[in-house]
């Protein structure tokens, strides 16, 4: 994580998303903003890309008509000109794929996926949940490859989700029908193992 104060260049509230074009630019590293803060991390190694793109072909069938699964669209947090987040994944309408915008609004996203890096630390991890809550993403699957675990969380209000499911892999996260319905983790992979383990 690196605070405004930290970065190279002047950044002040209202230019955090230039700051945040510019280090990704420089670097190659994604750039999320969470509640004023750049957010930055490494590109996801292999199983973590496995991870969305089986979710992603797992989802994209079931979904209905009105839908697309999208990877790099942000979501921003309505009325900040600078937060904005980057699910791994996003249900959202079919129609963006003609928008020239980047962003998403959070209400129009029926699905954000957030699959848990190696280090990520669960103060960040909570922190995220609760921007999204915050933001007004109606459902959130965070998928955790270090223990082999997902959670589904749904009903944001007041800065939190109001309801959550629990499940390891192999048990299936409950989807409503429009998002294909329940949704297979069987065969995800687990950080640290090797193929076949």
């Amino acid at each position: 994580m690196i605070t405004p104060a930290s970065i190279p260049i002047p950044v002040r509230r209202g230019r955090l998303r230039e700051a945040a074009k510019e280090i990704e630019q420089a670097t190659g590293m994604w750039v999320e903003i969470i509640s004023g803060t750049l957010m930055i991390a490494p590109s996801p190694n292999g199983k973590h890309a496995r991870i969305v793109i089986d979710l992603r072909d797992a989802i994209r069938p079931g979904v209905a008509a009105e839908y697309e699964a999208y990877e790099n669209v942000s979501v921003p947090m309505l009325d900040d000109p600078d937060d904005y987040s980057t699910p791994d994944l996003t249900i959202g309408p079919r129609a963006f794929k003609d928008e020239d915008g980047w962003l998403l609004d959070a209400d129009a996203v029926a699905l954000a996926v957030e699959v848990i890096s190696p280090n990520e630390r669960l103060k960040g991890i909570n922190e995220k949940t609760a921007w999204y809550a915050a933001a007004g993403v109606s459902r959130l699957l965070q998928v955790d490859p270090r223990t082999g675990t997902w959670s589904l969380f749904t009903r944001p209000g007041e800065g939190e989700y109001r309801g959550v499911v629990h499940g390891r892999y192999g048990e299936d996260a409950p989807l409503p029908e429009e998002l294909g319905g329940d949704l297979s983790t069987s065969g995800l992979p687990l950080y640290g193992t090797q193929p076949g383990n």
